[in-house]
């Protein structure tokens, strides 16, 4: 049974589709971009992007009981490249803040354009175990 996760604690839809799907055994959540949840407003600072977009998965995980801990894959999407670095640094410390033993397997592609025009959008899924 697929259930809709809905949580304040990351910024709502911006069209037609939902936060995140809990199946079960399994969580996906949409891409969450950049977005304070609180403010709807983003940094034009690429770590600190990334960094409100991993809160955001985090918060679409955690809404359906599990934790960053249970993400087994991610998908990232970046507008520049080169912003790789700056990226991979604030992805890294937020996984070892989390004191997750293993990192998900992740891909990270660049695309030539984001909604609202931000910099990262980042999605993931989640493994009940």
């Amino acid at each position: 049974m697929t259930k809709v996760l809905q949580t304040d604690s990351a910024p709502a839809a911006i069209g037609p589709y939902v936060q995140g799907v809990d199946l079960g055994n399994m969580v996906m959540t949409s891409g969450q971009i950049p977005l304070d949840p609180k403010t709807g407003e983003f940094s034009d600072n690429i770590q600190e992007q990334a960094r409100q977009s991993l809160e955001n998965v985090k918060a679409v995980v955690e809404s359906s009981g599990l934790t960053v801990a249970d993400i087994v894959k991610m998908t990232v999407f970046v507008k520049d490249l080169n912003d790789f670095g700056a990226v991979n640094e604030v992805y890294g410390k937020f996984f070892d803040e989390h004191q997750v033993s293993n990192y998900p397997a992740r891909s990270c592609v660049e695309v030539a354009r984001l909604p609202k025009d931000v910099g990262i959008e980042i999605e993931a899924i989640a493994v009940r175990k």
